[in-house]
């Protein structure tokens, strides 16, 4: 085994060990805190929201201290990245214990579902496989997970946390889908339409029979079958070219769109 060995670097930025480069996966993060919030509010909701943030952020650091680490290396942004997953795991512990004592162990209904998801993201994160496909849908279903925590944290009925989780899972899985084959389309690379036409219809359907059983909104169907209509017209020849910034931004306001019509639905029963 080698043993570990200081090693000089240039200058350390913080912005870089403190904040992970998928930009788009704040989009994510925020959309089921905010939903779960806004259909049931609670200071404890707010700090299981801040929990998943601390958790969702120490990945990063994490995953420089494990790279360091393999190379036999100390450097300097060890140390930092260090420093800063230590900020994290408190963040997350104190957000996720103070959290679960306001609200009380019955929060902790989904955690068999979202546990396996969560791990499964993190021991690829840490392999430096993030980027990948199963990764991504695992990290996406987990992090819509945090919708129904939050919402079950405000007094919220189990089958109404479940359904805002499935809601959330419709909008990002599918999503994750479309975006990386709107990316190798302007790129000119080939890619394949059916798992995004599948899974965009899965996620209306599926939201429509629960809003059947009056478990859902028919306005989170209504933001689900939006979503449905850009990602097949994104991907035909009608679309118009877009770089990356600019589908980043239009997803956000996309999951924006989907948050506040799925929170109307809630509140006004429709």
């Amino acid at each position: 085994m080698s043993s570990v060995t200081t090693a000089p670097t240039s200058s350390v930025r913080l912005k870089a060990i403190a904040l992970p480069p998928e930009h788009g996966a704040w989009g994510f993060l925020l959309e089921p805190i905010v939903a779960g919030l806004g259909i049931a509010w609670s200071w404890a909701g707010l700090l299981l929201g801040l929990g998943v943030l601390g958790g969702f952020l120490l990945r990063h650091p994490l995953k420089i201290i494990a790279q360091d680490r393999r190379r036999g290396k100390r450097y300097a942004r060890t140390a930092l990245a260090e420093r800063v997953a230590l900020v994290y795991a408190i963040l997350a512990a104190v957000g996720l214990l103070g959290g679960l004592l306001l609200a009380g162990p019955e929060v902790l209904l989904p955690v068999p579902l979202v546990a396996p998801l969560t791990i499964l993201l993190l021991i690829s994160y840490v392999q430096n496989r993030g980027r990948e496909l199963w990764p991504q849908i695992a990290g996406t279903g987990a992090l819509a997970g945090t919708a129904s925590f939050v919402a079950l944290a405000g007094g919220a009925a189990v089958g109404t946390a479940l359904a805002l989780w499935a809601i959330m899972a419709g909008r990002s899985i599918p999503s994750i889908l479309y975006v990386r084959a709107r990316l190798r389309l302007e790129k000119g690379k080939s890619f394949a339409l059916a798992p995004v036409a599948i899974a965009n219809v899965l996620a209306v359907g599926g939201v429509s029979t629960l809003a059947v059983a009056g478990l859902a909104p028919v306005l989170a169907v209504v933001a689900l079958t939006i979503l449905l209509i850009r990602a097949m017209h994104g991907l035909s020849a009608r679309r118009w070219r877009a770089r990356v910034q600019t589908l980043g931004f239009l997803e956000l306001g996309l999951g924006a769109l989907t948050v506040l019509l799925t929170v109307i639905g809630y509140a006004l029963g429709v």
